[in-house]
């Protein structure tokens, strides 16, 4: 399901495009504060955002500007600020698309299916700030590279494809060693222990848990 996340700081206005957009299907998240709303934004990994430009602890322009830092995630931006001078930044900043309220729910339902349709199809995981794209076969943890084996890396990528699921050791060892493998369990272990000491100068080490007596997950 295409995932959008909402940082408008009007509560009223925010909550009616959220169930404009589950009308459409659409899984929402919202945020009514800056940084609450760019934390969010760059642990998860959303199909699109609408971002308002006034915004209290940190305005939209900011938080536009660091999510281009580290994603290509598309940015609608939702604002009061009709002169060019305010689209002109926004658009330099690294957003995608404007429109100026008041707004007529329908031009914004259509721009949000337009911008997803100009999307390529996303081959990039984002969980907790741990960005893995497949493509390049390359992880980055708070936009900071992360240097890995290819057996980590593999690792890493299934734990993170199926956030949420506890997987069992000996799924982990036919999914990333291959099911002619001799390799014995207790080589998870030893594996999940080299990511969580690569994981840990960023404080993320914490992020893959173990579930004793089964095998381990990473949760979003």
């Amino acid at each position: 399901m295409t995932k959008i996340l909402i940082v408008e700081d009007e509560q009223n206005l925010a909550r009616f495009i959220e169930l404009e957009l589950e009308h459409e299907n659409y899984e929402v998240d919202i945020e009514y504060d800056g940084q609450p709303g760019l934390n969010k934004a760059l642990t998860n990994d959303y199909d699109l955002i609408l971002l308002d430009l006034m915004l209290p602890n940190i305005n939209g322009l900011e938080i536009c500007r660091q999510i281009r830092q580290q994603q290509t995630t598309p940015i609608i931006i939702i604002t009061a600020k009709s002169d060019t001078y305010d689209k002109v930044a926004g658009l330099d900043y690294g957003a995608d698309d404007y429109i100026v309220k008041p707004f007529d729910i329908e031009e914004l339902l259509a721009r949000i299916r337009a911008m997803l349709r100009r999307q390529p199809q996303k081959n990039v995981i984002n969980i907790k700030g741990i960005i893995i794209d497949k493509d390049a076969f390359k992880v980055t943890v708070d936009g900071h590279p992360l240097d890995l084996t290819k057996t980590e890396y593999d690792l890493l990528y299934l734990l993170a494809n199926n956030k949420n699921h506890v997987l069992q050791r000996e799924q982990i060892i036919t999914d990333v060693w291959g099911y002619d493998t001799e390799v014995e369990t207790n080589v998870v272990d030893v594996y999940i222990r080299y990511l969580r000491n690569k994981l840990k100068p960023f404080s993320k080490d914490k992020c893959i848990e173990t579930v004793r007596g089964v095998g381990y997950v990473i949760r979003q």
